[in-house]
């Protein structure tokens, strides 16, 4: 039972010590910048410009707000971690709602400050010609599996050397989403980032299928990291016959078994 309760998180919500509502807050702001940068971008027309300007902005939103909630900004990635126990049911849901309101106000805020003749750039997903709804679907459910596993590689524990450098690998993951996705679906990628575009812009076509596919995608892509690749452990990084060049002394003759080692 208390590992149920744990599970769910339903006392987060008076636990004042839990931080939730603070976690919240930088959801939202995570994804309203996410949605006004992203979806600026998108008036250039320019897909590598645009994927630059996606995988940028997650990954200075991550290090902007990470410390406080994790740095979602996607209910993909927040369905992805919660299916692998990583955060409680309750706190996941918010973070959703907490998302999806960011987008939207993102997105109302770069249609108020854009020109009326870029409304059709703003960043609404659609299939392209000739791309049908289940391909569309397979192409969202692919780009949330390799942001979700990329996620969990680059925050596994086990890996402290990639924590630093963490919100750059996500965002790369984001940018190479971009560029498969932008000439297929659009590159929703994110529920609530498409979400945000179309309820400003008033178009829903096929936007089931980005929630599905992400959150399908996402839900994969923790499942599979951490029970098919499974998480890196301190034992195995430990065997590992290479060196940074910032390691310390000590580290090195650890590492080599000598006690007279100097690196270069």
């Amino acid at each position: 039972m208390v590992n149920l309760k744990g599970a769910i998180g339903a006392n987060e919500l008076t636990d004042k010590q839990s931080g939730l509502y603070r976690a919240l807050l930088a959801e939202f702001l995570g994804t309203m910048l996410l949605n006004f940068f992203g979806c600026g971008s998108v008036v250039t027309k320019n897909v590598v410009a645009i994927s630059l300007a996606f995988g940028l902005t997650v990954a200075a939103a991550i290090q902007s707000i990470g410390h406080v909630s994790g740095g979602h900004v996607n209910p993909a990635v927040t369905f992805g971690l919660m299916i692998i126990g990583k955060i409680p049911i309750v706190r996941g849901i918010l973070y959703v709602l907490a998302q999806s309101a960011g987008a939207i106000a993102g997105s109302a805020v770069l249609r108020a400050l854009s020109a009326e003749s870029m409304e059709v750039s703003l960043g609404v997903v659609s299939l392209a010609d000739g791309v049908t709804p289940v391909q569309g679907l397979g192409i969202e459910f692919f780009l949330a599996l390799i942001l979700v596993m990329v996620v969990c590689g680059a925050c596994d524990g086990a890996k402290p050397d990639s924590k630093g450098i963490a919100p750059l690998l996500i965002g790369l993951s984001v940018t190479v989403g971009h560029l498969v996705g932008v000439p297929r679906t659009g590159a929703g990628m994110n529920p609530a980032r498409s979400l945000g575009s179309s309820v400003v812009m008033g178009a829903f076509d096929d936007h089931w299928l980005y929630w599905v596919g992400p959150i399908l995608g996402g839900l994969a892509g923790g499942l599979i990291y951490t029970h098919a690749v499974g998480p890196a452990k301190k034992e195995d990084i430990s065997t590992r016959q290479y060196a940074t060049v910032a390691m310390e002394e000590k580290e090195l003759q650890n590492l080599t078994g000598r006690k007279n080692v100097h690196p270069a």
